[in-house]
């Protein structure tokens, strides 16, 4: 893993944030006109309530996935859902501004770059470079070229804010173009308003890396302050140049017609004498085109942690975060994300891409905010690196007035682009509608609750080679919290096994349930309702994690025996299974009588003595996973002498949870 500190961190945030200004400020200038600068400075005061609710967030909540992490902890895995689908949304969409915008700087150094199939080829060809570039992953290299680029970008943007104020700035032209209500109308000032935050895309990518960070606390305050105030200094200097350079006239700006695809260029072109007019408007063409893939790659680096976080909570099926065996990387979903990127190029439209965004971004937002209050009142107590400043006391817990005040813009701002922007409010809803569709079925087709969290490894997102072959594999399921990982090593046994083999069909999981009934009644009595549907119950969960693993299918059955042991063994060999997996955790785990209305009190008869029964007795390998050594011990110093045919015992030295087989 590479670990990111404080550079490296605000290269992320910077290279999304301020990057794009190299093709927002056209979009935004053509709707605000005279007010551009206004809208920016506005923008710039958001993106500071937005940067400390996620500092706030990802300092409490260490993991990846940003703002979807927030709302899991504040809320539930449904809300937390809802939040990853509509950055996944404004992930893709800056990938593709990104390309489509840098094609326009790639214009400004050869002309044909900027216009025609030419230029949706090269845009295609930017998102297929990005997306090879984070299959591979994050690389110390990688992440310390992305430092130099965005202190590179740094310099021009304020060498062109500096040329720029000396040069072309009248304040006079900026009071004499507005208008207000008619140039620009309201409408389209609040529209404007919506669009500047697409320059908000590096939040989330920063707070999705948030398990990889290690900054001082001293650094992370630093960078909320001065990061900060550099971005909004950008924001604030190049608009007021820009509106200068390319003033408002009859109502319209160069900044959103002509120069719409590269408006620093068209603004840098203002400048005099005309050498130097022309050496800046290169040094612009390759800063932007640079600074532009930069921040495509920082908006999938987000992508490949958000889906990591999806798919091992459990929020999309396993096979979309399926990982790379060489680089550890969700390649699928990077590969789809690409593939919907290249789509979205096909209107060659900004204004089209950036609204759509707003529509994401200010849900997502909003979320983010009212989830930093929610945890206020959940844990109060909680350790966070970061606190949002000027909270006040209201009933048991404390709102921080900044991400209260955010969470009322957002809100506001997402309803204005559903009203505003007829794309944002068709495209956004039936994303948002579709992935609603998908992790319902995706839950309930796999017996999982809707609201809560159920989570996987990382391993069981791998192809792994086989290091054993085990086609069949009987796993005794006892409603405990121990299951998981028990049927997660024999999903990734199974799993491995038929990856790498030549047969044909999945590798099977038998998940049996032993109720065990007391001699006092006949073995075939009615069992109680509550038991059976306990026992339904952890089964079907059974089978949805087992079934995360490729190649593998889960076969579930309820079965009765006087003793666990004994039901275990019976069932191995009547199914003719080449493995049994079975815990031997903690003595209390199986319970008897109490299934049919006895003692209710653990059995006499230990977890360790069903291990040992199940060793001595079963025709096929055992293998126990998670057992204290003085367990596993005891059962293997008394086997030993007269194993059973084909059995053996194979204890796991690692810690419990772990879920690995011993080898």
């Amino acid at each position: 893993m590479t670990w990111i500190g404080a550079r490296g961190l605000f290269a992320i945030v910077y290279t999304t944030s301020v990057a794009s200004v190299y093709f927002a400020l056209g979009v935004v200038a053509g709707r605000a006109l005279g007010l551009t600068p206004l809208v920016f400075l506005v923008g710039g005061l958001f993106f500071g309530l937005a940067g400390m609710t996620y500092a706030e967030g990802a300092a409490g909540h260490p993991e990846a996935g940003g703002s979807t992490v927030f709302a899991r902890y504040a809320f539930n895995e449904l809300v937390s859902f809802v939040t990853g689908w509509a950055v996944i949304l404004d992930y893709v969409i800056v990938l593709a501004a990104t390309a489509l915008a840098a094609t326009g700087y790639l214009g400004t150094l050869w002309s044909p770059a900027g216009s025609g199939l030419l230029r949706f080829a090269l845009a295609a060809g930017i998102v297929g470079f990005v997306v090879v570039t984070n299959v591979r992953g994050l690389s110390p290299f990688r992440l310390s070229r992305r430092v130099v680029i965005a202190f590179g970008d740094i310099a021009v943007q304020l060498l062109v804010v500096v040329l720029g104020l000396a040069l072309v700035f009248h304040p006079g032209a900026l009071a004499d173009s507005v208008d207000l209500g008619t140039t620009p109308s309201w409408s389209d000032l609040v529209f404007a308003l919506t669009l500047v935050t697409v320059a908000f895309t590096g939040l989330e990518a920063a707070a999705s890396l948030s398990a990889e960070v290690r900054i001082e606390r001293r650094d992370l305050r630093r960078l909320m302050g001065g990061g900060v105030a550099v971005i909004v200094l950008v924001y604030l200097g190049i608009s007021l140049v820009a509106i200068s350079a390319l003033p408002v006239e009859h109502g319209r700006t160069a900044l959103g017609g002509r120069w719409e695809d590269a408006p620093l260029v068209g603004v840098v072109r203002q400048f005099h004498p005309h050498w130097l007019a022309e050496a800046m408007s290169w040094i612009v063409a390759v800063s932007g085109t640079v600074a532009l893939v930069a921040a495509a790659n920082s908006a999938m680096l987000g992508v490949s942690r958000l889906a990591y976080s999806l798919a091992t909570n459990r929020q999309i099926p396993s096979a979309l975060g399926r990982l790379s065996q060489r680089f550890g990387t969700p390649w699928v979903l990077i590969a789809l994300s690409g593939v919907f990127a290249v789509a979205l190029l096909i209107p060659t439209d900004l204004e089209f891409l950036v609204g759509i965004y707003a529509f994401g971004a200010m849900l997502a937002f909003t979320i983010a905010h009212v989830s930093i209050i929610r945890l206020r009142y959940r844990e109060p107590d909680r350790p966070r690196a970061f606190r949002v400043p000027l909270g006040v006391r209201i009933g048991g817990g404390e709102v921080p007035l900044p991400a209260a005040f955010g969470a009322v813009l957002s809100a506001a701002a997402w309803v204005s682009v559903l009203i505003l922007h007829a794309p944002a409010r068709y495209v956004g809803v039936t994303w948002m509608a579709f992935g609603l569709v998908l992790y319902v079925a995706y839950r309930r087709g796999g017996g999982k609750p809707l609201l809560g969290r159920v989570t996987i490894p990382a391993q069981a997102l791998r192809y792994e080679a086989p290091e054993r072959e085990f086609g069949s594999i009987l796993v005794p399921i006892f409603g405990e919290p121990l299951d998981d990982d028990i049927v997660q090593t024999a999903g990734r046994l199974a799993g491995r096994t038929r990856a790498e083999s030549d047969e044909e069909g999945d590798a099977t999981i038998e998940a049996i349930w032993v109720f065990e009934v007391p001699l006092s009644l006949p073995l075939d009595a009615r069992l109680p309702d509550a038991q059976v549907r306990r026992a339904r119950a952890a089964l079907a969960r059974a089978k949805s994690v087992g079934e995360e693993y490729e190649g593998v299918q889960v076969q579930t059955a309820m079965t009765r025996a006087r003793r666990a042991g004994q039901g275990i063994v019976h069932e191995a060999k009547r199914r003719g299974v080449e493995a049994i997996v079975l815990a031997a955790e903690e003595p209390s785990r199986i319970r008897g009588g109490s299934l049919l209305g006895g003692s209710g009190g653990p059995l006499d008869n230990s977890v360790g003595e069903v291990t040992k029964h199940v060793i001595r007795k079963a025709e096929c390998r055992v293998i126990l996973t998670a057992a204290p050594v003085e367990v596993v011990a005891a059962a293997t110093a008394e086997t030993t002498a007269e194993p059973a045919s084909g059995s053996s015992a194979e204890p796991s030295p690692k810690a419990p949870g772990t879920g690995d087989p011993a080898r």
